[in-house]
Formats: structure tokens, C-alpha cells, sequence
């Protein structure tokens, strides 16, 4: 059972749905994730008298939602990068990826590369490097129009580049179903550019391990001030020196990289500025499955929670899990959304 004692439902789409669907479908994990990692989808599939069992390179896709009623919600397309069979029990193992791991690679997203860009913009590079590799780009307008002086690319895939990229403004850069997504973190809108909603968790009034609605959580604070303001420098030709950037306040974080204009400076420290703010807390959740769950989407905790872990906070990994036996859970990591200040 899941949610409120729904029964939830799984339903693969695409390449031998029709094999793995059903109770050939022995347990499966979906990882939706910020930053660096691609969404993964793993499936552990019963083979038993089964000839042509997928393989990589092969497109799957992911529905999950209830069987009491309403639309399943679609958690992407994903393409198969490892299939692994066993003889006993007569399984296979498949992990899937967003990002389109093809054995082929005819674009050569995996190819590493050296390149220089000049009097640009992210989102410039960003339309360049995605639309390389078949995607359609989607760039929040906030990091669209921000100048770039000069960066390198220094024998890196153009996914990493882009990650380290968008890493200076506290933004994530992933690929998801067709599109290429560059976003602030902490944004209400999935890293798909879809809207989703924001998911109201509550404490069970009996809340004890083994029950369907049992939920769990932590807060990881930093108990040392560390940091409550950044300085980016960035050199100045004509004068021959480096000049500073604060913001915020002592004391002050410096950023190691010197950058090539004062508006580049100005946005990579109020980049590193908002992520040491929305790290400040870290929180986890165990909680029953629901499909409304999203990374990059907003969870409330209402009044049923400790005053210290209530409010809003933004999701940056959900790992959802479930079996044949009717099991369903999530696993959440999130930190405040930007703009939350500690009290």
C-alpha cells in the first residue's frame, strides 16, 4: 500500500513494456537528482521462459500513480546503459539513465573536449553545446543573459562542462526527457520546466516503524559559523590588478577563481552566496511513496512536525522505491529553498 493506504501502481512504457509489466516486475528504483547525476530507473524483472529480454541502448519510460483513481504521473524517458541476467533465480537487472547513454554515442556526448569561449553569454554556450547533441534547451531567464568574458573547457564531456558551468551560480544542468534544462536550485519548478506542486507532508498521529505511513527525518545544522558572505575577484587589464567583490559580511568566503569582469565576478559570488545559505540546514525524510515528489520541486512540513523542521523546504534527490509486494517508499534529501533565512 502507499499513501494514505492508496494502492500504487507502476507502469513502464516503451521497449518490452509488455514482458515487464505486471508481475514480471519484482522490485524497481527511480533516483530523481539535482546537480550532477543523471535520473536513473532501476528494474529487476522476472525471465523466467522469456526470450528477447531488453538490451542497451533500448528507450524505457516510467508512469507511477494510484490504482484508486486520477492520472499516473510521468517520471521521464530513460535509456538503458547496463543489463545484467542471472541464472538463479532467473532474472535480469536493468539500470537506465537520462542522459542518452547509447553504446553508438553518434553525437559523442561522452567524448571529452578543449574548448575557449569569448564575449558570450551562459546561455549562448549552453544553446550551443545541448542543441550539439539533439536536445531542446531550457534556460531559466535569470542565468540566460549573464556575460562570460572567457571560460574554458579543459579536456571535459560538454555534460561536465556545462554541470561545472552552471555550478558558479548555484544552478543545475541535466538532461530530462528530450530537453537539456540549465535552472536555479530551489526553484518550484522541476528540473523538466514543468510546474509541480508543492507536496504537504504530515506525522502520522501513530507514528511507529512498520506502519504504512511511518515517516522519519534528521536536520543536519552546521553548529559553526563559518561563512556569512563571499568575495569574487576579478582582474582588472588596464589597471594590472585584482579587483574584490563582497557580499554579505564577514566572515568571508573567497573564491579562488579570478574572474574576467566585475558582472562575472558579481554572479559567481552571489551564486556561492545563495548555495552557503540553502546549505546552511540539511534535512532527510523517510516517507510513504508518493509520484508528486520531484527533485528541485518545494515539500511543506505542516504543524504535525517539531517547529524546528516545519516549513518549506526544496527537494534536491528522491529516491523511490517499491516491490510487487505492494511496497512503496521515498527517500528525500532537501535543503532551504533560496532565500530562507535560519531564525
Amino acid at each position: 500500500m502507499g499513501l494514505n493506504g492508496y494502492t500504487p501502481v507502476v507502469r513502464i512504457t516503451g521497449a518490452h513494456a509488455d514482458l515487464i509489466n505486471g508481475r514480471r516486475l519484482i522490485d524497481w528504483e527511480h533516483i530523481d537528482a539535482a546537480g550532477q547525476e543523471s535520473d536513473r530507473l532501476h528494474l529487476t524483472v522476472d525471465t523466467r521462459g522469456l526470450d528477447g529480454l531488453p538490451r542497451e541502448g533500448d528507450k524505457l519510460g516510467l508512469e507511477v500513480g494510484w490504482a484508486e483513481g486520477g492520472a499516473l504521473v510521468n517520471k521521464g524517458q530513460f535509456t538503458i546503459s547496463r543489463t545484467t541476467p542471472k541464472l538463479f533465480p532467473d532474472q535480469l537487472m536493468i539500470v537506465a539513465t537520462a542522459a542518452p547513454w547509447e553504446v553508438a554515442d553518434e553525437t559523442a556526448f561522452k567524448r571529452r573536449r578543449s574548448a575557449s569561449f569569448t564575449d558570450t553569454t551562459l546561455g549562448e554556450i549552453f544553446r550551443t553545446l545541448t542543441r550539439r547533441h539533439g536536445f531542446s534547451p531550457r534556460i531559466a531567464p535569470a542565468l540566460d543573459g549573464i556575460a562570460i568574458e572567457h571560460v574554458d573547457q579543459a579536456d571535459e564531456t560538454d555534460a561536465a562542462f556545462l554541470t561545472r558551468l552552471a555550478g558558479r551560480f548555484d544552478a543545475v544542468a541535466k538532461p530530462y526527457d528530450g530537453l537539456y534544462v540549465m535552472a536555479r536550485r530551489g526553484e518550484t519548478k522541476a528540473i523538466s520546466g514543468q510546474s509541480i506542486p508543492i507536496v504537504t507532508l504530515s506525522v502520522p498521529p501513530n507514528n511507529e516503524p512498520g506502519q504504512q505511513a511511518f515517516v522519519n527525518a534528521s536536520v543536519d545544522r552546521n553548529s559553526r559559523l563559518r561563512f556569512k558572505g563571499v568575495q569574487a575577484a576579478w582582474f582588472d587589464g588596464e589597471e594590472g590588478v585584482e579587483v574584490e567583490v563582497d557580499l554579505g559580511e564577514e566572515p568571508f568566503k573567497r573564491l579562488r577563481q579570478s574572474y574576467q569582469s566585475p558582472g562575472e565576478a558579481q554572479a559567481a559570488g552571489e551564486g556561492e552566496l545563495r548555495r552557503l545559505r540553502r546549505e546552511a540546514a540539511k534535512l532527510r525524510v523517510e516517507c510513504p511513496g508518493n509520484p508528486d515528489l520531484a527533485a528541485e520541486g518545494l515539500i511543506e512540513l505542516d504543524d504535525s512536525w517539531p517547529s524546528h523542521m516545519q516549513g518549506q523546504w526544496s527537494l534536491d534527490k528522491v529516491t523511490a522505491r517499491g516491490s510487487r509486494r505492494g511496497g512503496y517508499r521515498c527517500s528525500l534529501e532537501a535543503t532551504w529553498p533560496d532565500g530562507k533565512v535560519e531564525e
